[in-house]
């Protein structure tokens, strides 16, 4: 119950990077650009990848997947920062449970797909002559199906349990999105159910997430150093080596946002950190997976320039 002298918070405010206009007007610039390539990268991705039949694989269904939660997680967070920074710093308390609840899904189905595509490489190099028929069009799309309904689950029974809780001031959020955390800190009622419920979230959302992909390429590292072939110990790597430094820039980042509460906060970095597993890797996940892409290289020059 709120107070009969507090007032309902129907407003929340986003706390900006910094107040100097002029490094508001260089961070503006710098979103905006992030944004665009986020977009257009993933973007040409799942478009180079639908006009390519020879793509049409395990790994490019996986990474298609990938890129289509990149771009969410994106226009899900970056358009109202574009906004903080040049206009007004607010956002509707509806407004904020749906950017919880959108961005929540995201990160959810994101771990599980790192998983999921830890898994498909698993098979691909330790288990070659099995995996045409373990990795089958039906189970990938049972995968996808389960990591998307799955994160969804996990987000709309986070976000659930915020619609009972009072929010009777204050009213900023000490971050630059609505992330369950930091709007939980702004709560008048009890959140002891909610902070349970993100704990075993995140157990199994990361944790075990992170123990499955970890295991996965102990197996995979393990079976490439048993490869005598110079040339193939380097192909090997290479299907796996972007992935890996994606999977590790990401847990690491989410890892600490969830653990920093504990141990006190550190306003500025922690936004830092947040920028790079909510703008910067959905932006540089297109380079990182296709820099070193022969196939998928090959293709794109051929969307471009088919004659």
């Amino acid at each position: 119950m709120v107070p009969e002298n507090q007032s309902v918070v129907t407003m929340f405010i986003l706390q900006n990077f910094v107040d100097d206009p002029r490094v508001q007007d260089a961070l503006f610039c710098f979103f905006f650009t992030l944004l665009t390539l986020a977009i257009a990268g993933n973007g040409l991705i799942i478009t180079t990848i639908h006009r390519s039949p020879n793509l049409h694989t395990p790994m490019y269904f996986f990474l298609v997947n990938l890129a289509l939660m990149d771009v969410i997680c994106t226009v899900t967070v970056l358009p109202k920062v574009l906004q903080s920074l040049v206009t007004e710093n607010t956002i509707s308390y509806g407004g904020c449970l749906t950017q919880m609840f959108v961005f929540s899904w995201v990160l959810g189905s994101e771990l599980m797909l790192f998983s999921a595509m830890a898994y498909d490489r698993y098979l691909a190099i330790c288990r070659p002559l099995h995996y045409g028929t373990l990795m089958n069009g039906r189970a990938c799309v049972a995968l996808a199906t389960f990591v998307w309904f799955t994160g969804a689950l996990n987000s709309l029974v986070l976000t659930c349990l915020v619609l009972p809780l009072s929010f009777c001031g204050p009213n900023l959020i000490t971050h630059f999105f609505c992330e369950i955390p930091s709007v939980l800190m702004l709560s008048c009622s009890p959140t002891f159910i909610n902070d349970i419920m993100t704990v075993i979230a995140d157990m199994y959302l990361t944790g075990l997430n992170f123990l499955l992909t970890m295991t996965s390429y102990g197996f995979i590292i393990a079976s490439i150093l048993r490869i005598r072939s110079a040339e193939g110990k380097r192909r090997a790597f290479s299907t796996c080596s972007a992935h890996l430094i994606v999977v590790t820039l990401y847990y690491s980042t989410v890892l600490y946002t969830y653990v920093r509460p504990a141990l006190g906060t550190a306003g500025l970095l922690d936004k830092a950190i947040a920028v790079l597993y909510t703008t910067m890797t959905p932006s540089l996940n297109p380079l990182i997976y296709t820099l070193r892409n022969k196939e998928f290289k090959t293709s794109f020059k051929k969307l471009l320039f088919p004659h």
